[in-house]
C-alpha cells in the first residue's frame, strides 16, 4: 500500500531544498588579465583594497575547485575572488571558456578586467626595468609581445572591462579602477574614527586630528561620570553643549571637502582621530556623531575607541 503521507514528507524536503539559497549566487570571481606590463600586479593590490581576496597567477582550471571551496562552507566569510591569469599560463588558455561556462552554471558571477597598452609603451616599460618578456623566449622584445597580444585577442574580446594605461601612472591605474568599478567621488573613500585621550598621548597614525576640549567635561557631572559617549545622557550632555553643532557643520564640511581631493590623488583610506582628555566622554560621543553624518552622504565610516578599556577619567 503506498505511503502518501512519506511521499508528500519527500516532496517538500526536495521544495526546501530547492528553495534553499546557493552560496554560489552571491558569490563572484573577477578574472584580472592582460599583457604584461600594462600593470596587472597594481591592479590586484587595489583591487585587493577594495574587498577581494586575490590569487595570482592561477590556472584557470583551478577556479572552479577553488570557488567550490569557497562556497562550500557556509561560514564563509570571502565571498569575492581576483584571480590574476597571465601568459605564464597559457597552456590553460585553452580551457578558460570551459571554466567560465561552468561558474555560469554554478550561478557565480562572473566578470573579465583586461589590461592593455600600445606596444611602444611596453617595450619602454620592459626596457626600464630590464626583464625579458615572458614569451620572447630569446628572440625580440616585440616578438614575445606580439605573440601575447595573439593569445590573449580572444579575451580581450569579452572583457567586462578594457582599461588602457599608456598614459596612466601606477596611481592614475588605481582611481581609473576606482572610478569604473565603484564610482567616483569621497564614496570610494573608508574612513575609520577613533577617539582618544590626550593624556595617553597623541596618535601618530591619523590623517585629521580634532582636539575636543573646547566642549564642557562629563567627568565633572556626578551623573555621567562613570558613562562614556557611547551612553545616550553623555552624548545629549556633549553635542548640546556650546559650540559642538558648529565645530561638528564646520570639520564634516572640510572632511568632505579632503575626501574629494583623496580619492582624486587615489588615497582610499582616511583615518580621523577626535580627542578630548581621557578618551572617554566628548572624543567618543563626537566621534560617533561625525560618523553618523559622513554615513549619511553615502561614506563607508567604521568607527573605534582607544581608550575604551582605560578606567574612566577626565
Amino acid at each position: 500500500m503506498p505511503n502518501h503521507a512519506s511521499d508528500q514528507t519527500a516532496a517538500v524536503n526536495a521544495a526546501s531544498a530547492d528553495n534553499q539559497p546557493n552560496p554560489a549566487d552571491a558569490f563572484e570571481v573577477l578574472l584580472i588579465t592582460g599583457m604584461s606590463g600594462a600593470g596587472r600586479s597594481r591592479a590586484a593590490g587595489t583591487v585587493e583594497d577594495m574587498g577581494w581576496y586575490v590569487v595570482d597567477n592561477l590556472p584557470p582550471k583551478l577556479l572552479v575547485p577553488l570557488v567550490d571551496m569557497m562556497t562550500s562552507g557556509s561560514d564563509s566569510s570571502i565571498h569575492r575572488l581576483a584571480a590574476v591569469i597571465d601568459v605564464r599560463s597559457r597552456s590553460y588558455f585553452d580551457d578558460l571558456a570551459a571554466v567560465l561556462s561552468h561558474l555560469d552554471d554554478l550561478g557565480v558571477k562572473t566578470r573579465i578586467l583586461f589590461l592593455d597598452a600600445s606596444n611602444d609603451v611596453l617595450i619602454k616599460r620592459y626596457e626600464s626595468v630590464r626583464r625579458p618578456h615572458p614569451l620572447q623566449h630569446g628572440n625580440r622584445l616585440i616578438d614575445g609581445i606580439l605573440e601575447e597580444r595573439h593569445l590573449l585577442s580572444n579575451l580581450k574580446e569579452r572583457a567586462d572591462w578594457v582599461i588602457d594605461t599608456s598614459s596612466l601612472s601606477i596611481h592614475q591605474l588605481s582611481t581609473k579602477l576606482y572610478e569604473t568599478m565603484l564610482g567616483s567621488g569621497p564614496t570610494t573613500v573608508a574612513v575609520h574614527i577613533f577617539s582618544f585621550g590626550f593624556k595617553y598621548g597623541t596618535p601618530i597614525d591619523a590623517d585629521f586630528v580634532a582636539d575636543v576640549r573646547f566642549l564642557p567635561n562629563p567627568f565633572w557631572v556626578p551623573s555621567l561620570r562613570e558613562l562614556t559617549g557611547h551612553d545616550k545622557p553623555v552624548a545629549d550632555y556633549v553635542l548640546s553643549s556650546k559650540g559642538a553643532t558648529e565645530f561638528l557643520d564646520s570639520y564634516e564640511k572640510a572632511i568632505e571637502t579632503a575626501l574629494e581631493g583623496y580619492a582624486h590623488e587615489d588615497k582610499h583610506f582616511v583615518t580621523i582621530a577626535i580627542g578630548c582628555t581621557g578618551g572617554q566622554h566628548r572624543s567618543v560621543a563626537m566621534s560617533e556623531e561625525l560618523a553618523r553624518r559622513l554615513r549619511a552622504h553615502g561614506l563607508k565610516v567604521t568607527v573605534s575607541a582607544r581608550e575604551q578599556h582605560k578606567h574612566h577619567s577626565s
